[in-house]
């Protein structure tokens, strides 16, 4: 009897174990305050249908971590919940288009919710290299000046 889990002689997976492919904790922006200072302080990279906000964290710190937003203007929470989901799978499964150690804001613009997987891939793709400067340059900016009345 085959049970559940166990690995058979045309099992290729037999004793491997797969990478994760999971979204974990550590890789999300979760609190109002982060995304309001990646906002604040990143630079900022345009793309048709998405606005992407890179932050450089404190060094030592190579997590990626995202943040995605979309309005209502935008979508109904149906489409609200597809341009957040296809944004977090694109981030997920490619990593390489994000330089380790950044925190990101994407914002859903208009059209984003039409976008599939691969669209979106692509359209973030084009970009992956503007991120890249985006993350280096924003590591020697100095922290930006307090506004009338936070001094």
């Amino acid at each position: 009897m085959h049970l559940a889990g166990e690995g058979s002689a045309a099992d290729p997976t037999d004793g491997v174990t797969a990478p994760s492919e999971g979204f974990p904790p550590s890789a999300r922006l979760k609190r109002r305050q982060e995304f309001l200072r990646v906002q604040r302080e990143g630079t900022r990279v345009h793309t048709p249908h998405y606005v992407v906000v890179v932050l450089r964290r404190p060094e030592g710190d190579d997590v990626r971590r995202l943040g995605i937003t979309v309005t209502k203007k935008v979508a109904g929470a149906v489409g609200r919940n597809r341009v957040k989901r296809v944004v977090r799978e694109v981030f997920r499964r490619n990593g390489h288009l994000f330089p380790e150690g950044c925190d990101f804001v994407v914002i859903g613009k208009s059209g984003a919710p039409a976008l599939g997987y691969q669209e979106t891939a692509a359209e973030l793709a084009k970009v992956s290299g503007v991120l890249a400067r985006a993350a280096r340059g924003a590591m020697r900016r100095s922290p930006p000046r307090p506004r009338k009345g936070e001094r």
